[in-house]
């Protein structure tokens, strides 16, 4: 007697609700937003060091890598196509928008920014602020322009668009990707003007590693981002970012630069100071008037890592300053701006430094 063949009707009824379910096979759907910058420059010759940023649009970064359409379906959107020393306020406002846009679309799983790496980490923690998901948004970037012998900007974005459909990315807030590493957006810091590893984090350390697409992820970011951030630039113009200023301290600086800017109405200054926060007599005086007019003042350090903590050196307390903690001076200058919509108080300006 011949025993049925249970199996094969099973394959066939399992193969069928795959064929009648094209979600099941299709890639993950993520969207490329460009900047420029290096990642999308030219030079005008092997022999120049230097190039165009912005020389070429967001689908002829895509084209150039066909690989990536084994990651994922994929579509583009020239935000703005600048060097990133450029960046301002007005593109800022208008990616974040995006992002939070189609974030909040059930078709769109991740989000790919192009961007050059000189103030990647500023906008990468601007966003980690203000975009309002916990799907995968990941920042690419190249040191080498796009028409330079053995341009890393292919690789960059390969791994960038592999960790956007990744869904352990999910939840860790804005990633910065560069050289096979993955960084948190508040931990990130670029710290050499050539070199392919210029991007570390120097002070909690990289989020992971990248190996041919496949991510490595060695801990969790801890601090307040994305779906638990409380600020918020829904509706705002440039006109609505407080103005906030950086003073770089150095032997002999004098105060004359603090009180200008305290004269022309700045909201917030930030004090890069020397080592743990300070500075000289003068500026910490000027400081000291800047503050009677109602200017917010963080100290934080050129020094590019470590804790700038709470009246160590300098009564922090008595003078009414805020301790950037570990934020470099660009970022605690992002922090303090987006505090200052909130509020002017020095108690709460301060836990937003704790926190975030």
């Amino acid at each position: 007697m011949k025993t049925p063949n249970r199996i094969a009707p099973l394959v066939a009824l399992t193969f069928a609700a795959l064929l009648a379910t094209p979600a099941a096979w299709a890639l993950p759907k993520i969207k490329v937003l460009a900047t420029g910058g290096t990642i999308a420059g030219a030079q005008a010759s092997q022999a120049d060091a230097g190039y165009k940023s912005g020389s070429f649009s967001v689908e002829d970064l895509i084209k150039a890598v066909p690989q990536l359409k084994d990651l994922a379906e994929l579509s583009g959107e020239q935000i703005a196509n600048i060097g990133s020393q450029t960046m301002n306020h007005e593109v800022w406002l208008k990616l974040a928008t995006r992002c939070n846009e189609l974030l909040g679309q059930n078709d769109v799983e991740g989000i790919v920014v192009t961007h050059g790496t000189d103030t990647m980490e500023e906008t990468a923690y601007f966003l980690s602020l203000v975009v309002k998901s916990d799907k995968p948004l990941v920042l690419v970037g190249s040191m080498r322009p796009a028409t330079a012998i053995s341009a890393d900007g292919p690789i960059n974005l390969y791994n960038g668009v592999a960790l956007a459909a990744n869904p352990e990315a999910k939840g860790r807030g804005p990633l910065v990707v560069l050289n096979d590493t993955i960084h948190y957006a508040r931990e990130s810091q670029k710290m050499h003007t050539t070199r392919m590893d210029t991007f570390h984090s120097p002070n909690r350390g990289i989020a992971g590693m990248m190996n041919t697409g496949k991510a490595f992820f060695y801990s969790q970011n801890t601090t307040r981002h994305t779906t638990k951030s409380e600020f918020s630039v829904a509706g705002f113009t440039t006109n609505d970012l407080p103005r906030v200023e950086i003073v770089y301290s150095h032997v002999n600086l004098g105060g004359e630069t603090i009180d200008f800017l305290a004269s022309q109405g700045v909201k917030g200054i930030v004090l890069a100071g020397v080592g743990d926060g300070n500075s000289t007599d003068a500026v910490l005086a000027a400081l000291e008037r800047a503050v009677k007019k109602g200017v917010a003042v963080v100290r934080s350090s050129r020094v590019g890592s470590g804790v700038v903590d709470r009246n160590v050196e300098v009564n922090d307390d008595k003078l009414g300053f805020l301790a950037g903690m570990e934020l470099n001076p660009q970022k605690a200058r992002i922090l303090l701006m987006l505090g200052l919509t909130k509020t002017p108080e020095v108690k709460q300006l301060q836990q937003y430094f704790l926190e975030y």
